[in-house]
């Protein structure tokens, strides 16, 4: 059994296991920069642990992580994910001792492969992600922690001597890994802080968690200290059919991408991604819409629910498979997408929903 603390699930005693609940405000619609600030000050007030953003083609993570941590004091941020595409290690190094500083050491920096769409986008090739992941976060360590960087790798190259102009107040932060594969999580094992995992099942999930404890011991690391970080996204609206709305249509995004569609037929969804496939090819991405049944999303990380204590229910089987880190990612029902995340975030607090909160000035 087990009961809610603030921010936190508290499990049986003798389970040692204490869950941090995050949150996110990316998924399927544009919330603007402003809100986004405003969302993150409410999210600390009613018990969060911290903020974490995505990287695409939508707002900027370590831009909106900035304004956010000049407007809270103990709400944690993070990445997930940055890709290796967007910056080279040591800008992203001195991104992170930046942001490190500013915000009084809460930087949680996830960071990951990507695709071909987005290294695209940059003008990269994707090719070598093992090889490319442990050189990136070597240098950036190395960058952050205020070293003296001479770095010659396979695929990346610092030149000679460079070196922070300041000594970094707080150089030492974890760096998680996306990934689903087995070489990839292995790798997350081995040489990061945890693992950040997405759209994945229960099964799944214990799957990998295995796997990235069991590389972390083997390279002579305590398991114990690796996290498992679970994205698990959340609509929720008194109609069970509008909470679903929008979680369909983020369903159906994944379906149609090439990763994680194969991962969901090798999971067993087969029938479900060919039917929405199909759709796609049929009439586009409206009618492979259509094509996504009730019975498959709930099957999967997108909880369509109509009060908060079924949302944390059905989160509840993501902690057993072994997550030590829940990151919601809440998709909003209405076109007031700001006011329907404060409402998720007014339900979450459940005895704090008659509270004032207080915002500092400057909110929206």
């Amino acid at each position: 059994m087990a009961h809610r603390r603030g921010g936190r699930l508290q499990l049986r005693a003798r389970d040692r296991t204490v869950v941090a609940y995050d949150v996110e405000f990316n998924s399927a619609a544009h919330y603007p920069a402003p809100g986004v600030i405003d969302l993150a000050v409410m999210a600390e007030a009613q018990g969060f642990e911290a903020y974490w953003k995505g990287e695409s083609n939508s707002t900027d993570p370590l831009v909106l992580l900035s304004g956010i941590a000049t407007r809270t004091r103990t709400l944690k941020l993070g990445t997930a994910i940055y890709h290796f595409f967007g910056r080279s290690p040591v800008q992203l190094g001195i991104q992170a001792a930046t942001l490190q500083d500013l915000s009084g050491g809460r930087l949680l920096l996830g960071l990951g492969a990507a695709n071909k769409n987005i290294a695209g986008w940059h003008g990269a090739t994707f090719d070598r992600p093992l090889r490319r992941a442990r050189e990136y976060i070597e240098i950036v360590r190395r960058v952050a922690r205020g070293e003296r960087v001479e770095y010659r790798g396979e695929i990346y190259h610092t030149g000679s001597g460079f070196k922070l102009a300041w000594t970094p107040r707080y150089p030492e932060f974890p760096i998680y890994l996306a990934g689903l594969g087995p070489q990839m999580t292995r790798l997350a094992g081995r040489i990061a802080d945890g693992v950040v995992i997405n759209m994945a099942t229960p099964a799944k999930i214990r799957e990998i968690a295995q796997r990235v404890r069991a590389a972390a011991a083997e390279a002579g690391r305590d398991p114990r200290q690796i996290s498992i970080i679970v994205k698990a996204r959340v609509s929720l609206h008194p109609d069970r059919a509008i909470a679903r709305s929008r979680l369909r249509q983020v369903l159906t995004f994944y379906n149609l991408a090439d990763y994680y569609g194969e991962m969901l037929i090798e999971l067993g969804f087969e029938p479900y991604v060919t039917a929405v496939r199909e759709g796609y090819r049929r009439g586009g991405f409206k009618a492979a819409m259509a094509e996504v049944r009730d019975e498959y999303m709930d099957q999967v990380p997108m909880i369509a629910a109509t009060s908060i204590e079924e949302v944390r229910e059905r989160l509840a089987p993501y902690i057993e498979a072994g997550a030590d880190r829940l990151v919601i990612p809440y998709v909003p029902c209405t076109e007031d997408v700001v006011g329907d995340a404060m409402a998720f975030l007014r339900a979450w607090g459940g005895e704090r929903v008659g509270r004032t909160i207080s915002i500092p000035q400057g909110a929206g």
